[in-house]
Protein backbone atom coordinates (compact mmCIF):
# COMPACT_ATOMS: atom_id res chain seq x y z
CA UNK A 1 0.00 0.00 0.00
CA UNK A 2 3.03 2.30 0.85
CA UNK A 3 4.52 2.08 -2.31
CA UNK A 4 1.25 1.91 -4.68
CA UNK A 5 0.53 5.99 -2.39
CA UNK A 6 4.20 6.64 -3.67
CA UNK A 7 3.91 5.47 -6.88
CA UNK A 8 0.09 7.10 -7.88
CA UNK A 9 1.43 10.59 -6.11
CA UNK A 10 4.32 10.48 -8.39
CA UNK A 11 1.78 10.09 -12.01
CA UNK A 12 -0.47 12.45 -10.36
CA UNK A 13 1.74 15.34 -9.35
CA UNK A 14 3.91 14.72 -12.87
CA UNK A 15 0.59 15.10 -14.67
CA UNK A 16 -0.24 18.28 -13.03
CA UNK A 17 3.48 19.89 -13.56
CA UNK A 18 3.51 19.00 -17.13
CA UNK A 19 -0.08 19.92 -17.79
CA UNK A 20 1.05 23.63 -16.14
CA UNK A 21 4.82 23.76 -16.79
CA UNK A 22 4.64 23.13 -20.56
CA UNK A 23 1.92 26.22 -21.57
CA UNK A 24 3.62 28.38 -19.14
CA UNK A 25 7.42 27.56 -21.02
CA UNK A 26 5.56 28.65 -24.12
CA UNK A 27 4.07 31.40 -22.86
CA UNK A 28 7.48 32.72 -21.47
CA UNK A 29 9.10 31.85 -25.18
CA UNK A 30 6.33 34.01 -26.38
CA UNK A 31 6.55 37.09 -24.02
CA UNK A 32 10.57 37.33 -24.82
CA UNK A 33 9.90 37.50 -28.77
CA UNK A 34 7.10 39.83 -27.92
CA UNK A 35 9.76 41.87 -25.58
CA UNK A 36 12.11 41.72 -28.03
CA UNK A 37 9.79 43.08 -31.00
CA UNK A 38 9.00 45.74 -28.82
CA UNK A 39 11.77 47.22 -28.25
CA UNK A 40 12.54 47.35 -31.88
CA UNK A 41 9.22 49.22 -32.17
CA UNK A 42 10.65 51.67 -29.66
CA UNK A 43 13.94 52.19 -31.68
CA UNK A 44 12.30 52.87 -35.04
CA UNK A 45 9.57 55.10 -33.54
CA UNK A 46 12.21 57.12 -31.95
CA UNK A 47 14.16 57.86 -35.35
CA UNK A 48 10.98 58.48 -36.95
CA UNK A 49 9.99 61.93 -36.20
CA UNK A 50 14.36 62.77 -37.13
CA UNK A 51 13.72 61.35 -40.58
CA UNK A 52 10.51 62.76 -41.21
CA UNK A 53 12.59 66.19 -40.97
CA UNK A 54 16.34 65.05 -42.19
CA UNK A 55 17.32 66.06 -45.62
CA UNK A 56 20.53 65.07 -47.44
CA UNK A 57 22.76 62.13 -46.79
CA UNK A 58 24.52 63.51 -43.70
CA UNK A 59 21.62 64.16 -41.77
CA UNK A 60 20.18 60.92 -42.11
CA UNK A 61 23.66 59.17 -41.21
CA UNK A 62 23.51 61.40 -38.53
CA UNK A 63 19.92 60.61 -37.05
CA UNK A 64 20.83 57.17 -37.02
CA UNK A 65 23.79 57.09 -35.34
CA UNK A 66 22.15 59.01 -32.59
CA UNK A 67 19.96 56.49 -32.00
CA UNK A 68 21.19 54.14 -29.47
CA UNK A 69 21.67 51.30 -31.14
CA UNK A 70 23.17 52.90 -34.37
CA UNK A 71 26.94 51.97 -33.57
CA UNK A 72 25.46 48.27 -33.12
CA UNK A 73 24.63 47.83 -36.62
CA UNK A 74 21.32 46.75 -36.08
CA UNK A 75 19.72 49.53 -37.56
CA UNK A 76 19.45 50.75 -41.29
CA UNK A 77 17.50 53.58 -43.21
CA UNK A 78 16.18 52.49 -46.66
CA UNK A 79 15.04 56.23 -48.76
CA UNK A 80 13.54 55.84 -51.99
CA UNK A 81 14.18 58.19 -54.79
CA UNK A 82 12.83 61.70 -54.47
CA UNK A 83 11.72 61.71 -58.06
CA UNK A 84 13.21 65.02 -58.94
CA UNK A 85 16.27 65.01 -61.48
CA UNK A 86 19.21 63.48 -60.67
CA UNK A 87 17.64 61.51 -57.37
CA UNK A 88 18.76 58.58 -55.94
CA UNK A 89 17.40 55.72 -53.75
CA UNK A 90 19.88 56.20 -50.30
CA UNK A 91 20.74 53.36 -47.70
CA UNK A 92 22.19 53.85 -44.23
CA UNK A 93 23.41 51.45 -42.41
CA UNK A 94 23.71 47.57 -43.52
CA UNK A 95 20.58 46.07 -45.06
CA UNK A 96 19.68 42.25 -43.94
CA UNK A 97 16.27 42.01 -45.28
CA UNK A 98 15.18 41.24 -48.96
CA UNK A 99 14.40 43.80 -51.22
CA UNK A 100 11.10 42.04 -51.64
CA UNK A 101 10.43 42.30 -48.36
CA UNK A 102 11.32 45.91 -48.19
CA UNK A 103 9.03 46.46 -51.24
CA UNK A 104 6.09 44.62 -49.85
CA UNK A 105 6.32 46.85 -46.28
CA UNK A 106 6.05 49.57 -48.82
CA UNK A 107 3.06 48.71 -50.60
CA UNK A 108 0.79 47.66 -47.71
CA UNK A 109 2.08 50.99 -45.80
CA UNK A 110 2.49 48.75 -41.94
CA UNK A 111 5.23 47.18 -40.35
CA UNK A 112 5.96 43.68 -40.77
CA UNK A 113 8.51 41.35 -39.68
CA UNK A 114 11.28 39.60 -41.99
CA UNK A 115 13.36 36.37 -41.66
CA UNK A 116 17.05 36.73 -42.06
CA UNK A 117 20.25 35.56 -41.13
CA UNK A 118 20.70 35.43 -37.87
CA UNK A 119 17.46 36.45 -36.54
CA UNK A 120 14.50 39.01 -37.69
CA UNK A 121 14.65 41.90 -38.93
CA UNK A 122 11.65 44.53 -38.08
CA UNK A 123 10.55 47.07 -41.00
CA UNK A 124 8.91 50.08 -39.85
CA UNK A 125 7.42 52.39 -42.82
CA UNK A 126 7.58 56.07 -42.26
CA UNK A 127 6.70 59.03 -44.71
CA UNK A 128 9.27 62.03 -44.87
CA UNK A 129 9.88 65.22 -46.13
CA UNK A 130 9.85 64.34 -49.65
CA UNK A 131 6.41 63.02 -50.06
CA UNK A 132 7.96 58.98 -49.82
CA UNK A 133 7.93 56.07 -47.25
CA UNK A 134 11.16 55.25 -46.10
CA UNK A 135 11.88 51.79 -44.68
CA UNK A 136 13.58 51.86 -41.22
CA UNK A 137 14.79 48.52 -40.83
CA UNK A 138 15.80 47.22 -37.36
CA UNK A 139 17.54 44.07 -36.62
CA UNK A 140 16.68 41.77 -33.38
CA UNK A 141 19.40 38.93 -33.11
CA UNK A 142 17.69 35.63 -32.41
CA UNK A 143 19.64 35.05 -29.11
CA UNK A 144 17.80 38.22 -28.02
CA UNK A 145 14.27 36.71 -29.35
CA UNK A 146 15.30 33.81 -26.46
CA UNK A 147 16.73 36.07 -23.83
CA UNK A 148 16.14 34.64 -20.38
CA UNK A 149 13.91 31.88 -21.69
CA UNK A 150 16.05 29.11 -20.79
CA UNK A 151 16.63 30.50 -17.36
CA UNK A 152 13.01 30.69 -16.91
CA UNK A 153 12.66 27.04 -18.06
CA UNK A 154 15.33 26.17 -15.81
CA UNK A 155 13.32 27.30 -12.57
CA UNK A 156 10.20 26.27 -13.95
CA UNK A 157 11.90 22.00 -14.11
CA UNK A 158 13.23 23.26 -10.36
CA UNK A 159 9.84 23.95 -9.41
CA UNK A 160 8.35 21.00 -10.91
CA UNK A 161 10.79 19.09 -9.68
CA UNK A 162 10.17 20.19 -6.45
CA UNK A 163 6.48 19.51 -6.17
CA UNK A 164 7.29 15.68 -7.57
CA UNK A 165 9.43 15.29 -4.52
CA UNK A 166 7.21 17.00 -2.04
CA UNK A 167 4.62 15.50 -2.98
CA UNK A 168 6.20 11.76 -3.41
CA UNK A 169 7.02 12.44 0.24
CA UNK A 170 3.95 13.22 1.77
CA UNK A 171 2.19 10.11 0.42
CA UNK A 172 5.31 8.49 1.51
CA UNK A 173 4.62 9.70 5.14
CA UNK A 174 0.90 8.99 4.42
CA UNK A 175 2.24 5.86 3.75
CA UNK A 176 4.27 4.64 6.30
CA UNK A 177 1.41 6.06 8.50
CA UNK A 178 -1.22 3.57 7.32
CA UNK A 179 0.65 0.42 6.84
CA UNK A 180 2.16 0.50 10.24
CA UNK A 181 -0.71 0.05 11.58
CA UNK A 182 -2.10 -2.87 9.55
CA UNK A 183 1.21 -4.74 9.66
CA UNK A 184 0.84 -4.51 13.17
CA UNK A 185 -2.64 -5.56 13.09
CA UNK A 186 -1.57 -8.84 10.53
CA UNK A 187 1.41 -9.63 13.16
CA UNK A 188 -1.16 -9.18 16.15
CA UNK A 189 -3.02 -11.75 14.12
CA UNK A 190 -0.55 -14.16 12.63
CA UNK A 191 0.69 -14.49 16.54
CA UNK A 192 -2.88 -15.34 17.70
CA UNK A 193 -3.15 -18.18 15.21
CA UNK A 194 0.06 -19.30 16.78
CA UNK A 195 -1.41 -19.33 19.51
CA UNK A 196 0.12 -16.83 21.94
CA UNK A 197 -3.01 -15.60 23.31
CA UNK A 198 -1.62 -11.89 24.77
CA UNK A 199 -1.08 -10.47 21.77
CA UNK A 200 -3.07 -7.23 21.15
CA UNK A 201 -2.50 -4.70 19.28
CA UNK A 202 -1.91 -0.34 19.92
CA UNK A 203 -4.95 1.03 18.75
CA UNK A 204 -3.40 4.10 17.14
CA UNK A 205 -3.74 4.87 13.30
CA UNK A 206 -6.15 6.52 10.96
CA UNK A 207 -9.74 5.70 12.15
CA UNK A 208 -10.44 2.83 10.15
CA UNK A 209 -7.30 0.93 11.55
CA UNK A 210 -8.11 2.20 14.98
CA UNK A 211 -11.45 0.77 14.38
CA UNK A 212 -10.30 -2.30 13.25
CA UNK A 213 -7.29 -2.58 16.00
CA UNK A 214 -10.51 -1.73 18.58
CA UNK A 215 -12.22 -5.14 16.87
CA UNK A 216 -9.29 -7.40 17.05
CA UNK A 217 -8.38 -6.63 20.97
CA UNK A 218 -12.24 -7.10 22.06
CA UNK A 219 -12.30 -10.38 20.10
CA UNK A 220 -8.61 -11.56 21.41
CA UNK A 221 -10.21 -10.90 24.70
CA UNK A 222 -13.52 -12.93 23.76
CA UNK A 223 -11.01 -15.73 22.41
CA UNK A 224 -9.71 -15.99 25.73
CA UNK A 225 -12.67 -15.98 28.17
CA UNK A 226 -13.64 -18.48 25.47
CA UNK A 227 -11.03 -21.05 26.32
CA UNK A 228 -11.13 -20.12 29.84
CA UNK A 229 -14.53 -21.01 29.88
CA UNK A 230 -14.06 -24.36 27.99
CA UNK A 231 -11.00 -25.04 30.44
CA UNK A 232 -13.29 -24.70 33.42
CA UNK A 233 -15.97 -26.63 31.95
CA UNK A 234 -13.49 -30.09 30.72
CA UNK A 235 -12.46 -29.93 34.17
CA UNK A 236 -15.86 -29.99 36.37
CA UNK A 237 -16.70 -32.13 33.93
CA UNK A 238 -13.62 -34.20 34.51
CA UNK A 239 -14.54 -33.94 38.07
CA UNK A 240 -17.73 -35.28 37.52
CA UNK A 241 -16.27 -38.74 37.15
CA UNK A 242 -14.46 -38.91 40.52
CA UNK A 243 -17.35 -40.16 42.25
CA UNK A 244 -18.02 -43.10 39.83
CA UNK A 245 -14.49 -43.75 39.72
CA UNK A 246 -13.88 -44.35 43.38
CA UNK A 247 -16.95 -46.70 44.03
CA UNK A 248 -14.95 -48.95 40.98
CA UNK A 249 -11.77 -48.67 42.84
CA UNK A 250 -13.87 -49.97 45.98
CA UNK A 251 -15.68 -52.48 43.93
CA UNK A 252 -12.20 -53.53 42.13
CA UNK A 253 -10.59 -53.67 45.64
CA UNK A 254 -13.32 -56.34 47.05
CA UNK A 255 -12.05 -58.61 44.02
CA UNK A 256 -9.79 -60.39 45.38
CA UNK A 257 -6.46 -61.62 44.18
CA UNK A 258 -6.00 -62.88 40.43
CA UNK A 259 -4.85 -61.79 37.11
CA UNK A 260 -8.32 -60.37 36.24
CA UNK A 261 -8.72 -58.24 39.52
CA UNK A 262 -5.05 -57.05 39.31
CA UNK A 263 -6.08 -56.37 36.04
CA UNK A 264 -9.04 -54.01 36.84
CA UNK A 265 -7.01 -52.22 39.82
CA UNK A 266 -4.38 -51.19 37.45
CA UNK A 267 -6.81 -49.59 34.80
CA UNK A 268 -8.96 -47.92 37.57
CA UNK A 269 -5.68 -46.54 38.90
CA UNK A 270 -4.42 -45.28 35.42
CA UNK A 271 -7.91 -43.78 34.94
CA UNK A 272 -7.82 -41.99 37.83
CA UNK A 273 -4.52 -40.43 37.14
CA UNK A 274 -5.65 -40.18 33.85
CA UNK A 275 -8.74 -37.89 35.08
CA UNK A 276 -6.73 -35.78 37.77
CA UNK A 277 -3.63 -34.87 34.75
CA UNK A 278 -6.85 -33.79 32.56
CA UNK A 279 -8.26 -32.03 35.65
CA UNK A 280 -4.65 -30.03 36.74
CA UNK A 281 -4.43 -29.50 32.27
CA UNK A 282 -7.60 -27.70 32.56
CA UNK A 283 -7.19 -25.64 35.02
CA UNK A 284 -3.57 -24.35 34.30
CA UNK A 285 -3.74 -20.38 33.40
CA UNK A 286 -2.64 -20.88 30.07
CA UNK A 287 -3.83 -23.56 27.60
CA UNK A 288 -1.58 -26.44 26.42
CA UNK A 289 -0.70 -26.45 22.92
CA UNK A 290 0.41 -29.89 20.91
CA UNK A 291 3.75 -28.38 19.70
CA UNK A 292 6.98 -30.34 20.21
CA UNK A 293 8.44 -28.55 23.28
CA UNK A 294 12.04 -29.00 22.42
CA UNK A 295 13.98 -31.76 24.85
CA UNK A 296 11.15 -33.85 25.60
CA UNK A 297 10.62 -37.31 24.26
CA UNK A 298 10.30 -40.71 24.97
CA UNK A 299 11.29 -44.25 23.89
CA UNK A 300 9.33 -45.68 21.08
CA UNK A 301 9.83 -49.04 21.89
CA UNK A 302 9.60 -48.83 26.06
CA UNK A 303 6.28 -46.95 25.45
CA UNK A 304 4.82 -49.48 22.56
CA UNK A 305 6.69 -52.75 24.86
CA UNK A 306 4.73 -51.54 28.32
CA UNK A 307 1.37 -50.86 26.81
CA UNK A 308 1.46 -54.09 25.30
CA UNK A 309 2.18 -55.79 28.45
CA UNK A 310 -0.54 -54.23 29.71
CA UNK A 311 -3.24 -55.46 26.34
CA UNK A 312 -1.92 -59.03 25.87
CA UNK A 313 -3.17 -60.01 29.37
CA UNK A 314 -6.61 -58.62 28.07
CA UNK A 315 -5.68 -60.57 25.00
CA UNK A 316 -5.00 -63.50 26.07
CA UNK A 317 -8.41 -63.45 27.78
CA UNK A 318 -10.37 -63.14 24.26
CA UNK A 319 -8.19 -65.54 22.57
CA UNK A 320 -6.66 -62.97 20.47
CA UNK A 321 -3.11 -64.06 18.30
CA UNK A 322 -0.58 -60.91 19.41
CA UNK A 323 2.58 -59.98 17.40
CA UNK A 324 4.78 -57.34 18.44
CA UNK A 325 8.33 -56.43 16.50
CA UNK A 326 10.52 -53.68 16.37
CA UNK A 327 10.98 -53.03 19.72
CA UNK A 328 14.23 -54.67 20.91
CA UNK A 329 16.43 -51.56 20.90
CA UNK A 330 15.62 -48.09 21.84
CA UNK A 331 14.48 -45.32 18.97
CA UNK A 332 14.01 -42.04 20.60
CA UNK A 333 10.75 -39.80 19.21
CA UNK A 334 9.70 -36.23 19.43
CA UNK A 335 6.71 -37.15 21.44
CA UNK A 336 6.34 -36.32 25.44
CA UNK A 337 5.18 -40.10 26.77
CA UNK A 338 1.74 -39.54 28.13
CA UNK A 339 0.51 -38.56 24.53
CA UNK A 340 2.22 -41.86 22.75
CA UNK A 341 0.81 -43.91 25.57
CA UNK A 342 -2.77 -42.10 25.40
CA UNK A 343 -2.36 -42.58 20.78
CA UNK A 344 -1.83 -46.31 21.68
CA UNK A 345 -4.28 -46.97 24.10
CA UNK A 346 -6.69 -45.04 21.34
CA UNK A 347 -5.73 -47.65 18.68
CA UNK A 348 -5.50 -50.44 20.67
CA UNK A 349 -8.89 -50.27 22.55
CA UNK A 350 -10.49 -49.50 19.34
CA UNK A 351 -9.34 -53.47 17.99
CA UNK A 352 -10.48 -54.33 21.43
CA UNK A 353 -13.90 -52.81 21.10
CA UNK A 354 -14.63 -52.65 17.07
CA UNK A 355 -13.03 -56.40 16.33
CA UNK A 356 -14.65 -59.71 17.07
CA UNK A 357 -13.04 -61.69 20.02
CA UNK A 358 -10.24 -64.17 18.71
CA UNK A 359 -9.69 -61.30 16.37
CA UNK A 360 -5.73 -61.33 15.73
CA UNK A 361 -3.38 -57.64 15.92
CA UNK A 362 0.02 -56.54 15.43
CA UNK A 363 2.22 -53.71 16.35
CA UNK A 364 5.29 -53.31 14.18
CA UNK A 365 8.02 -50.11 14.17
CA UNK A 366 10.50 -48.95 11.63
CA UNK A 367 12.48 -46.13 11.63
CA UNK A 368 14.54 -44.29 8.82
CA UNK A 369 17.27 -41.41 9.69
CA UNK A 370 14.32 -38.80 9.62
CA UNK A 371 10.79 -40.58 10.62
CA UNK A 372 9.41 -43.84 12.59
CA UNK A 373 6.52 -45.15 11.93
CA UNK A 374 4.04 -47.27 14.11
CA UNK A 375 2.26 -49.75 12.61
CA UNK A 376 -1.21 -51.02 14.13
CA UNK A 377 -3.08 -53.57 12.34
CA UNK A 378 -5.60 -56.37 12.61
CA UNK A 379 -7.63 -59.09 10.91
CA UNK A 380 -10.81 -57.61 11.63
CA UNK A 381 -13.70 -56.58 9.62
CA UNK A 382 -11.79 -53.05 8.77
CA UNK A 383 -12.64 -49.89 8.04
CA UNK A 384 -15.46 -49.05 5.41
CA UNK A 385 -14.54 -45.09 5.08
CA UNK A 386 -10.78 -44.91 6.13
CA UNK A 387 -11.67 -40.44 5.31
CA UNK A 388 -14.52 -39.95 7.46
CA UNK A 389 -12.90 -41.84 10.11
CA UNK A 390 -10.24 -39.30 10.21
CA UNK A 391 -12.08 -36.54 10.96
CA UNK A 392 -12.78 -35.21 14.22
CA UNK A 393 -15.99 -36.72 16.56
CA UNK A 394 -16.68 -38.59 13.12
CA UNK A 395 -17.61 -42.52 15.02
CA UNK A 396 -18.23 -44.02 11.24
CA UNK A 397 -21.76 -44.84 12.89
CA UNK A 398 -19.98 -47.62 14.89
CA UNK A 399 -21.67 -47.88 18.25
CA UNK A 400 -19.94 -46.93 21.56
CA UNK A 401 -17.61 -44.84 20.03
CA UNK A 402 -16.54 -41.38 20.46
CA UNK A 403 -14.48 -40.48 17.09
CA UNK A 404 -12.13 -38.89 18.99
CA UNK A 405 -9.57 -41.40 19.23
CA UNK A 406 -8.19 -41.94 15.64
CA UNK A 407 -7.88 -37.57 16.09
CA UNK A 408 -6.03 -38.38 19.18
CA UNK A 409 -3.64 -40.63 17.15
CA UNK A 410 -3.62 -37.49 14.20
CA UNK A 411 -2.55 -34.32 16.62
CA UNK A 412 0.12 -36.80 18.41
CA UNK A 413 1.55 -37.67 14.62
CA UNK A 414 1.13 -33.74 13.44
CA UNK A 415 2.78 -32.30 16.10
CA UNK A 416 5.79 -33.73 14.81
CA UNK A 417 5.11 -33.16 11.18
CA UNK A 418 4.26 -36.34 10.55
CA UNK A 419 0.70 -38.17 10.03
CA UNK A 420 -2.07 -41.42 9.74
CA UNK A 421 -2.90 -42.81 7.22
CA UNK A 422 -5.53 -45.84 7.64
CA UNK A 423 -5.24 -48.75 4.98
CA UNK A 424 -5.82 -52.24 4.75
CA UNK A 425 -3.56 -54.99 6.55
CA UNK A 426 -1.83 -57.85 5.30
CA UNK A 427 -3.73 -59.52 8.06
CA UNK A 428 -6.99 -58.71 6.10
CA UNK A 429 -8.20 -56.03 8.58
CA UNK A 430 -7.23 -52.35 9.44
CA UNK A 431 -4.04 -51.19 9.21
CA UNK A 432 -3.47 -47.49 10.57
CA UNK A 433 0.23 -46.02 9.97
CA UNK A 434 1.64 -43.56 12.25
CA UNK A 435 4.15 -41.09 10.89
CA UNK A 436 6.16 -39.50 13.31
CA UNK A 437 8.41 -37.40 12.38
CA UNK A 438 12.12 -36.88 13.75
CA UNK A 439 13.36 -33.34 12.30
CA UNK A 440 11.29 -31.08 14.37
CA UNK A 441 7.70 -29.81 13.74
CA UNK A 442 6.65 -28.65 10.25
CA UNK A 443 3.10 -27.40 8.61
CA UNK A 444 1.00 -30.38 8.89
CA UNK A 445 -2.65 -30.05 7.39
CA UNK A 446 -1.63 -28.57 4.18
CA UNK A 447 1.54 -30.35 3.54
CA UNK A 448 -0.03 -33.87 4.84
CA UNK A 449 -1.14 -34.90 1.31
CA UNK A 450 2.87 -34.10 0.46
CA UNK A 451 3.96 -36.48 3.31
CA UNK A 452 1.90 -39.16 2.38
CA UNK A 453 3.33 -39.14 -0.89
CA UNK A 454 6.91 -39.15 0.86
CA UNK A 455 5.99 -42.10 3.09
CA UNK A 456 4.90 -43.91 0.07
CA UNK A 457 8.39 -42.85 -1.66
CA UNK A 458 10.30 -44.16 0.90
CA UNK A 459 8.54 -47.26 2.37
CA UNK A 460 11.09 -49.38 0.67
CA UNK A 461 14.16 -47.35 2.70
CA UNK A 462 12.12 -47.96 5.89
CA UNK A 463 14.05 -50.67 8.30
CA UNK A 464 12.60 -52.38 11.07
CA UNK A 465 14.31 -51.29 14.69
CA UNK A 466 14.38 -54.80 15.52
CA UNK A 467 13.01 -57.80 14.99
Amino acid sequence: MRWALVRVSLAVTAMVVLAFAVPLGLVIKEMAKDRAFSNAERQAATLGPVLSIAQGREQLEWAVRSSPIGDTGQLAVHVPASGEPGGLPMQIGTRRAAQKDLSATERLGRASIAEVSGGSALLQPIAISTGKIAIIEVFVPEDEVSNGVATAWLVLAGVGVALIVGSVAVADRLGVRMVRPAQRLAGAAHDLGEGRLGARVPEKGPTELRSAAIAFNSMADQVVQLLANERELAADLSHRLRTPLTVLRLNAASLGESPAADQTRAAVAQLEREVDTIIRTARKAKPQTRATTPGVGCDVSEVIRERMDFWSALAEDEGRKVRLAGVGRPVRIPVARPELAAALDALLGNVFRHTPEGTAFAVDVHHADDAVIVLVSDSGPGIADPEAALVRGNSGAREGSTGLGLDIVRRVAESTGGDVRIGRSVLGGTEVRIWIGLGGRRSTRSTGERRGHRLRRRGKGLRPADH
